[in-house]
């Protein structure tokens, strides 16, 4: 892919320009073909369409295919165990450890792979609060994968920047680069490797860009909570009054297109962090799933997938006509786009906010029993956070049906948190208490059943639902109490139909209803054992009651 049959690249005249003076020769990258530093929008067009990694569709959207991997790889993320670091990483499922020795085997292997091969650096920041900032370095195989980071991560302003900058972090993405897994001791010859003694990340055979973003947002979620600052998988939004809402999810929830408010100022739609300044992006741009987008419901997010500058990944499209359609799944459910955040026309320029006033932790219920939308409080708010209760939904992983799986992610997203869940519970406790934040639990799944029998909770009912909470149209409310999870329920919100208020009545069978509820209650429960010894017993008692004469109707 990077021969290009030996003829001239686009960018060779302009490919050292914004040469950093901290060169590739400092990671033991050399006799490569070629280096091409921080290339704009507009050449890296051009590289990606010379070497055919990409085609450039109707109104300017480069359209690519990320091959066999069209989702992150979960299951084959590893974290170096070395003694620096090892006492402060959540070992298990989720960091999985990999030794010093097999990281130095890979990286050698790699520094062999790209030799005589042409290589892309950005230089970028990931941090929008100047306090906590961080330099860092995407150093890239395929041309597309360089824009992406072009539109993701924040960018030095000027020559002089670039050529001072050094990173504090680098990735490393060689997707054609495919291991031997028995020989190095991997799941899979895909892999995913962090290393934070050495500041590096290397993936090799995977193109899904995803895996990039989310190796620099786990980064941030190891050395962030060190500083006494809250880091989270959240989108985050301001009003016209200056109040500042979070948004908590999985991929799917709804994050992204909730927070992307026409009537509200967008932060960030994914990584941020909490200081005792206040909210803060991490990135510079949006990486929105795009599958069945509707231009009616999502109009902000539907006009930048039809700009220049933005990468659609497995969007289908004709190549012919080189229109995209956003219905097409073909390819996969997790259609993308990514753009810079300055698409979206009500972004928030700074891409930071104030202190919290509302949260919103966003769940898709896909067993159709938990109400549109409740009010917690602090202890409630922490078990459901460490609970981190949502369905997965077709795509966002490899190996998910169309089916949506039951998952409990500790945090709102455990694939990225480095540190037992309880350091970031405590965070979130303390800022919560110390700046007055109200705690939403806002289902976007299925209502009148479950999934199959039931339907999906309209966007239109949930954005009624979010705006009556953020802008105080419930504060004088009357709410019930749930009998199952104790949380307050609003008997009224104006534009939602009573029957979406009290999921109950729209199942065709009340006691068929309890007794799903009692059921997805006790997998609560379950759940939540494993986080029980190292939380107060406030929030232990803040969970669900599974007894049978719970279900006695609201």
């Amino acid at each position: 892919m990077t021969d290009l049959l030996h003829s001239t690249s686009p960018a060779r005249n302009q490919a050292g320009s914004f040469k950093s003076a901290y060169g590739l020769d400092n990671y033991g990258l050399t006799n490569l073909k070629a280096e091409y530093w921080n290339l704009p929008t507009e050449v890296l067009y051009e590289e990606i369409i010379a070497r055919r990694e990409g085609m450039i569709s109707h109104l300017g959207p480069i359209v690519l295919n990320s091959g066999k991997h069209t989702a992150r790889s979960a299951q084959d993320k590893y974290i170096v165990r070395e003694p620096s670091t090892e006492d402060k990483i959540w070992w298990g499922d989720t960091n999985r450890p990999i030794s010093p020795e097999t990281f130095d085997t890979l990286y050698n292997r790699i520094q062999g792979y790209v030799q005589g091969r042409d290589l892309f650096v950005q230089d970028c920041f990931v941090g929008a609060d100047p306090d906590y900032r961080l330099p860092v370095r995407v150093i890239s195989e395929y041309a597309w994968h360089s824009l992406f980071a072009r539109n993701m991560f924040l960018l030095p302003e000027g020559e002089a920047a670039y050529r001072s900058h050094v990173p504090g972090f680098t990735v490393i993405a060689v997707p054609g680069f495919a291991p031997e897994a028995q020989l190095d001791g991997l799941r899979s010859s895909t892999f995913i490797v962090l290393n934070f003694e050495k500041r590096m990340c290397i993936i090799g055979d995977t193109a899904y860009s995803g895996e990039i973003k989310k190796s620099v947002f786990t980064l941030m979620n190891f050395l962030l909570p060190l500083q006494n600052v809250m880091t989270m998988h959240c989108s985050a939004n301001i009003g016209e009054k200056g109040d500042t809402a979070l948004f908590f999810g999985l991929s799917g929830t709804g994050k992204t297109t909730l927070s992307a408010d026409p009537s509200r100022g967008l932060i960030g739609d994914d990584e941020h962090g909490w200081s005792d300044n206040g909210v803060f992006n991490f990135e510079g741009g949006c990486y929105a799933k795009v599958i069945r987008l509707s231009a009616t419901a999502e109009p902000e997010i539907y006009a930048a997938t039809r700009r220049f500058g933005t990468i659609l990944e497995n969007v289908g499209y004709d190549p012919v006509t080189r229109r995209v359609d956003l219905n097409d799944a073909s390819i996969t459910e997790n259609t993308r786009a990514s753009y810079p955040l300055d698409y979206i026309a009500n972004a928030v320029e700074d891409k930071r906010g104030g202190h919290p006033q509302n949260i919103v932790l966003l769940t898709c219920d896909a067993q159709g029993v938990l109400p549109p939308l409740a009010r917690l409080s602090t202890n409630q708010a922490l078990y459901h956070f460490i609970s981190g209760y949502t369905s997965k939904v077709a795509g966002t992983e490899v190996g998910l049906g169309k089916e949506p799986q039951i998952t409990f992610s500790t945090c709102f997203g455990a694939p990225f948190m480095v540190h037992h869940p309880s350091t970031y519970a405590a965070l979130l406790k303390d800022k919560m208490e110390r700046y007055g934040a109200t705690c939403w639990l806002l289902n976007t799944g299925w209502i009148g059943g479950p999934f199959g029998v039931g339907r999906r909770i309209s966007i239109q009912y949930t954005r009624a639902l979010l705006n009556a909470a953020l802008n105080g149209q419930l504060d004088g409310v009357e709410y019930y109490h749930d009998p199952v999870f104790g949380f307050e329920v609003p008997r009224w919100c104006p534009g939602v139909p009573e029957e979406i208020l009290y999921p109950a009545q729209a199942w065709s069978s009340e006691e068929a209803y309890w007794q799903k509820y009692r059921e997805l209650a006790a997998r609560f429960t379950k759940n939540f054992a494993k986080f029980a010894d190292g939380c107060p017993p406030e929030v232990c008692a803040a969970g669900p009651v599974v007894e049978e004469s719970a279900a006695s109707g609201a």
